[in-house]
């Protein structure tokens, strides 16, 4: 449990905002540092005074060199190394005396360990700001890209829009569709390009109705941005089916999504009650055709059952091991809502 915990400090310090090498914040932080290690060697003086001179001082060493980087690491070695001849090696508080050679070793041992010290913190910082720059590269990126996609997701918009603008059910019906894989779209955009979580996907689709009639329960999964666009468009087209013919088109009417995470199948079941079918449909449409294939290119499948109480739909398809169970919260969901 220490050895953890420590890790987890160095890797939280290494990550903060550094002071640039070579100012004057940066000596000044190296300086304090040395300060505070030498009266923590005073202290430690009066419980062992057969302790090593040089016993604090490399904790500050190592701070000095990741906060303040290598030229306050060298700093702080060389006020380290002045203090501790000084003050705790014998004969102490005087720089007259000749050391032995036993002290000289200890000097020389000292300033190696600690140039090794500043060398890796060093390594960490560069590493720790090239991390910084490829992360802010990718963000850059992404938004530029995800601005691309809208531009020309509202230009196929518009050019529906116009060559449509005789046939109003299906241009809606186009744009509807165009408009769940842009809701999609921003989701992954929220979570970086990485994806989205499967319950957020949901409660966008099923927004524009009445949430008091929709109840959803399942784990926690992340989903790839091609499983998210995919299930984007089977939660609209059934969302789109409830609402004109289904259960969302009475008042009486209740949807209930349902979902669970088994290794790495994914299984879906939509139920509707409230809204009795009286046959299925004597012939399959573009939602029905997509509900039947959209998972079969990543080898799955979608079912319809037409219960007399109500539209069934079971969906199962087999997703990469890490989009697994995750005890975050939606964070792409609350990024959207504030944007």
């Amino acid at each position: 449990m220490g050895f953890a915990t420590v890790r987890t400090f160095i890797d939280s310090l290494i990550q903060r905002p550094h002071k640039p090498s070579g100012c004057f914040a940066a000596y000044s932080l190296a300086l304090a540092c040395v300060g505070v290690a030498f009266f923590l060697r005073l202290f430690l003086g009066v419980l062992d005074h057969e302790a090593s001179p040089f016993t604090t001082f490399y904790p500050a060493i190592l701070f000095a060199a990741l906060w303040g980087g290598s030229r306050a690491g060298i700093f702080a070695i060389v006020g380290s190394g002045i203090f501790a001849w000084w003050a705790f090696m014998d004969p102490r508080f005087t720089f007259v005396a000749p050391l032995t050679f036993g002290r000289q070793l200890a000097l020389v041992i000292f300033a190696i360990s600690s140039l090794l010290i500043v060398v890796g913190a060093d390594y960490c910082r560069r590493l720790a700001q090239s991390l910084r720059d490829a992360e802010e590269l990718r963000d850059l990126a992404v938004k530029e890209l995800s601005h691309r996609l809208k531009n020309k997701v509202a230009t196929i918009q518009s050019i529906i829009a116009f060559q449509l603008r005789g046939n109003e059910a299906s241009r809606d019906s186009i744009l509807q569709r165009l408009g769940a894989l842009s809701s999609t779209d921003t989701l992954i955009e929220a979570a970086q390009g990485q994806g989205a979580f499967l319950r957020d996907i949901v409660t966008v689709e099923l927004a524009p109705y009445d949430v008091s009639r929709v109840t959803m329960s399942g784990e926690q999964v992340f989903l790839a941005p091609k499983f998210a666009l995919v299930f984007g468009l089977l939660i609209h087209e059934l969302a789109t089916n409830a609402a004109k013919y289904g259960a969302l088109s009475v008042h009486s009417g209740q949807v209930s999504i349902q979902w669970t995470l088994v290794e790495t199948n994914l299984a879906i079941e939509w139920r509707e009650t409230g809204r009795p079918i009286v046959a299925a449909p004597s012939h399959a449409g573009f939602g029905t055709r997509l509900l039947s294939r959209a998972l079969g290119q990543f080898g799955g499948s979608a079912e319809l059952n037409f219960d007399p109480s109500g539209l069934i739909c079971t969906m199962n398809v087999s997703i990469p091991a890490d989009s697994l169970p995750s005890t975050r919260s939606a964070v792409s969901l609350q990024m959207l809502q504030r944007a």
